[in-house]
């Protein structure tokens, strides 16, 4: 398989843009995560492009990689965002982010988190119960403020991926039933303090073709009638994100025509029965901007061959990466140099007592002991689910800029994950 995200050897050597990943690895340690700006950019743009001559939205979805810098370079390309914490909120008017273009989502969004949102004026709270709609009118009429508020209904499509991902079916804790939407929009148009703007789904992530974004986006439209019809007319649809990427070489839809196709159903909606109404559509990706603009460099420590199988042992680990002790996910893996090696059968395992940290299995690699390895796609769920399991720091973060590489988050110390406890004199 071929590497992706502006990744590819020069001679028998790894480079992401014009950077040597080997000499990356000797200077700032590993484990380490590399990202290119460059990849960050045209995967925005393939949104960007696609969204042109409409009024559409791309509100990147925080949670996938929450990095200032990543953050920074979406929102000077433009970008909305989607946020599902307090912090996440801080963290985007940190980089610089327009709280005018920021969607608050959520299943368990607290009071404190709420007002916050409140102050700063963000575009539009996705709401996902009555108990939060209700909560979120006392707090805006508390502060004397109107909270704008779009609905998020839970469709009941399946999304067939992973369960641990799928949000869109009638058994997840996500949304409001499909069933129950009418009477909830009914109630949140009653609220003296919010105003009801639009209507949101999320159907789950890692979505590999667009059909069932297409069955969600006709069943908000049918539900969209059926509001205007008892006089309840929104502004904004948002479509949420999912959009997946190639980890296994997997035939995926293009950003280009996933979206072209959601705004020509949404046009001819318009055209056809409501004169050119305004509904502006938002989309939410995060894992189809960002997974393939990044990479997990580490080290292989020792060579561990047996009857059964063959370990080879790196220094990252579960608490480093964690979908593939999660979610039993796949990445590529790809050694920094190409060396004059036997090609062995190996199982990529880190440092931490768990038998489920592994990083990859079966993987055939020509490895000696203090090689370096690339594993591909990790720019998204990579740092941003990273732990300090097994009292293990965090790994720093670059950002490629052509031959340019800029340290955007150092590396923790040990001392850094005890200095803010204390030892009572008990």
């Amino acid at each position: 398989m071929s590497p992706s995200g502006g990744i590819a050897y020069r001679g028998t050597r790894l480079f992401i843009e014009d950077c040597d990943l080997a000499a990356l690895a000797d200077e700032f340690g590993t484990p380490l995560y590399v990202y290119s700006r460059a990849a960050l950019q045209e995967r925005f743009r393939a949104y960007a492009s696609a969204c042109a001559g409409h009024d559409a939205l791309i509100c990147y979805a925080v949670k996938a990689n929450s990095n200032l810098a990543i953050l920074n370079q979406l929102a000077r390309e433009g970008a909305g965002f989607d946020i599902v914490s307090g912090g996440e909120l801080l963290r985007v008017l940190a980089a610089g982010g327009d709280p005018k273009r920021i969607i608050f989502s959520g299943v368990g969004k607290s009071a404190a988190e709420m007002e916050l949102a409140l102050s700063h004026g963000i575009a539009c709270f996705n709401v996902e119960s009555l108990s939060e709609l209700r909560l979120l009118d006392r707090l805006a009429g508390a502060c004397g403020k109107t909270a704008p508020v779009s609905l998020r209904v839970n469709p009941d499509v399946d999304a067939k991926t992973h369960p641990y991902v799928a949000t869109g079916l009638r058994d997840t804790k996500f949304g409001i039933d499909i069933d129950g939407a009418l009477a909830a929009f009914r109630e949140a148009t009653m609220l003296p303090n919010l105003r009801v703007i639009g209507i949101d789904c999320h159907i789950g992530s890692q979505l590999l073709d667009d059909g069932p974004f297409m069955q969600a986006l006709e069943r908000l439209i049918e539900l969209i009638d059926e509001l205007a019809h008892e006089g309840i007319v929104l502004t904004h649809l948002d479509l949420g994100g999912g959009l997946g990427v190639a980890y296994q070489g997997e035939a995926t839809v293009a950003i280009e025509e996933y979206v072209r196709r959601a705004l020509a159903r949404v046009d001819r909606w318009r055209e056809q029965f409501h004169g050119g109404a305004a509904l502006r559509v938002l989309f939410e990706p995060g894992r189809s901007i960002v997974a393939a603009a990044g990479v997990l460099l580490s080290r292989v420590q020792y060579l561990k061959p047996g009857s059964a199988r063959n370990y080879a042992i790196v220094d990252a680990a579960m608490n480093d990466l964690l979908r593939p002790a999660l979610y039993d996910a796949w990445h590529e893996v790809l050694p920094l140099e190409k060396v004059d090696a036997p090609v062995v059968n190996w199982d990529l395992v880190g440092p931490v007592c768990e038998s489920g940290d592994w990083l990859a299995r079966a993987r055939d690699l020509a490895l000696r002991e203090g090689d370096l390895v690339a594993i591909l796609n990790a720019g998204a769920y990579g740092m941003a689910m990273a732990s300090n399991y097994n009292t293990r720091p965090r790994a720093a973060e670059i950002l490629i800029d052509g031959a340019h590489a800029h340290l955007v988050r150092k590396r923790e110390t040990p001392e850094d994950l005890f200095c803010g406890e204390t030892m009572p004199a008990l």
